[in-house]
């Protein structure tokens, strides 16, 4: 071979270890590219079941600005699944494969069924049970509506706060009024007679902006409360209702009859009988418009404000709910869904067991009310339920008891982009990631070593996505929520668990829209799975 041979073939040499060498280095870079694009979560995460879900969870609470309305809502979906109210005795009454529901104070909701195995003579048989509540933070007419606006031609009411709320956020947003109004009805024809008449239960939905509470220009602040937004719930907090008797619009003399003639109307059959002169004569008016009744035939109310904004699909894929009241009405939507499931999927034919949900009022201010979670509510059911079904032998109850497991669900914290330093920095839930159990070594929530245990192998074995963990930062207070509240008052194991979310307790929330289906799909396996699930684990 001569030299110039030589010299060109090292030189191709070269050039061919170059190519290969850039070629590797290529194929290294296409692989990390693949890697980090399969690691990115899909282009459209959301699917069109998850969003249809998502939507029926948005709908229920849109319909649901208070409890009453939130147990009237869960009530329409049981009855189409063929739930039955439940009146009087239940001896006699309930039976295997039967499906039940009643309410206290139509602000709280049990419903349950049986399942078609359930024998008196099964002593392995227990209760499966989903805790949520029907409240959330808000604004309440006080008892006395009427009050003074300190403008002179401004009509206000009285209102007072409900639980914990980010109260700042309620300035300037459109607020409508919903809740319950006592009405007088007279079912004789003679307006004299007493015995004819009757006092109702009626409730009121008024989904348009009826009230604000506007904020104060910042032209008029100081430095200093400019820096920090300070509300004074006494002072700031009393939303506009109206013009004082439309003066503005009709001119002070017509306005000052109009007044007049208010006045008397209200007072025509009252004769001063210490409520009505104390309410708004406005309020009662649209009261007595929307109800289509007599002002003067209003009793009482109870009545809550809220945001007319519809909830939302937001999110660049849809991946996020914007709404009021996600805590914790998205909680009662699943727990009714998935129940509605349960029955409707046939999975009452092999069920043993009794599934129940229980939906309660007053969890926002302590669960301590005749309806709340420390209630006798929720063990008097199971006694009675018990008792019908086998014997009155107290043992049968115990036994029964040993056997329960309470999923108490409430919304939970998802990590805060502004704010990841408030997260305890190997805890921090994700939205749309599947559900949290919630821990705290103080009891603060109800969940166990062996409680936690169970509902990851539920998850595992129906094959959902990998639960997710909460504890509170140490410098940080921690919230309760009616898990604790339950099992004290029971006995019964308990574990707390919710959907991620943010913004909880403002008046308008975000939550991962494929959580809805995470806990819809990880309550049905709780039910179907539950007993196969406690059977096998060493207690």
């Amino acid at each position: 071979m001569t030299r110039r041979t030589l010299s060109m073939t090292r030189f191709q040499s070269s050039r061919l270890a170059i190519a290969l060498s850039m070629l590797l280095t290529m194929s290294s870079f296409l692989s990390s590219c693949c890697h980090a694009f399969a690691a990115q979560p899909p282009l459209h995460p959301v699917s069109p079941m998850q969003t249809e879900l998502a939507r029926k969870a948005m709908k229920f609470i849109d319909a649901s600005p208070d409890p009453f309305h939130a147990v009237q809502t869960s009530i329409q979906l049981l009855k189409q699944a063929g739930f039955v109210q439940l009146k009087g005795p239940y001896k006699n009454l309930i039976k295997a494969g039967g499906k039940y529901y009643f309410t206290k104070n139509k602000s709280t909701l049990v419903a349950f069924c049986i399942g078609n195995q359930y024998s008196a003579d099964t002593a392995a048989a227990g209760f499966k049970i989903i805790g949520a509540h029907t409240d959330s933070p808000n604004l309440r007419v006080k008892p006395r509506s009427k009050r003074k606006s300190a403008s002179g031609n401004l009509v206000q009411l009285g209102v007072e706060c409900y639980g914990g709320g980010l109260w700042h956020t309620w300035f300037d947003r459109d607020l409508g009024v919903s809740g319950r109004v006592l009405v007088r009805i007279n079912h004789g024809n003679d307006g004299n007679d007493d015995t004819t008449i009757k006092v109702q239960q009626r409730l009121v939905h008024m989904a348009k902006p009826l009230l604000r509470i506007a904020n104060l220009a910042i032209h008029l602040q100081t430095t200093k409360e400019r820096e920090a937004f300070v509300v004074n719930k006494e002072d700031h907090l009393s939303p506009i209702l109206a013009m004082e008797v439309k003066k503005q619009l009709i001119g002070e003399r017509n306005g000052a009859k109009e007044e007049d003639d208010t006045k008397k109307d209200n007072d025509k059959d009252s004769n001063d009988d210490g409520w009505t002169e104390y309410q708004s004569p406005a309020l009662l008016q649209i009261l007595a418009k929307e109800l289509n009744v007599q002002a003067s035939d209003i009793v009482d109310f109870e009545l809550s404000l809220f945001d007319v904004q519809p909830a939302a699909l937001g999110g660049m894929h849809n991946e996020f709910i914007h709404s009021a009241r996600l805590d914790n009405l998205a909680s009662c939507f699943m727990a009714v869904q998935a129940l509605v499931n349960h029955v409707e999927q046939g999975k009452l034919e092999r069920d043993q067991d009794i599934s129940m949900i229980v939906l309660y009022d007053h969890e926002e201010v302590g669960s301590t009310s005749a309806v709340g979670a420390a209630s006798p509510i929720m063990a008097e059911t199971m006694k009675r339920v018990t008792a019908a079904l086998q014997t009155d032998d107290f043992d049968a109850y115990d036994a029964c008891i040993q056997r329960s497991y309470v999923l108490s669900c409430d919304q939970a914290h998802a990590v805060h982009p502004n704010y990841a330093s408030k997260h305890e920095k190997s805890h921090q839930p994700k939205m749309n990631q599947g559900m949290v159990i919630k821990r705290n070594a103080n009891q603060r929530y109800a969940t166990t070593t062996m409680t936690g245990a169970i509902m990851r192998e539920i998850a595992r074995k129906a094959k959902l996505p990998p639960i997710q963990e909460f504890v509170v930062r140490q410098d940080c207070g921690c919230g309760s929520t009616i898990g604790p509240v339950i099992s004290a008052a029971t006995g019964i194991r308990a574990i707390d668990m919710g959907c991620p979310q943010l913004s909880m307790h403002s008046i308008r929330e975000t939550m991962g829209t494929m959580d809805i289906e995470n806990g819809v799909k990880l309550f049905e396996a709780f039910l179907e799975h539950f007993r196969a699930v406690d059977d096998s684990i060493e207690q």
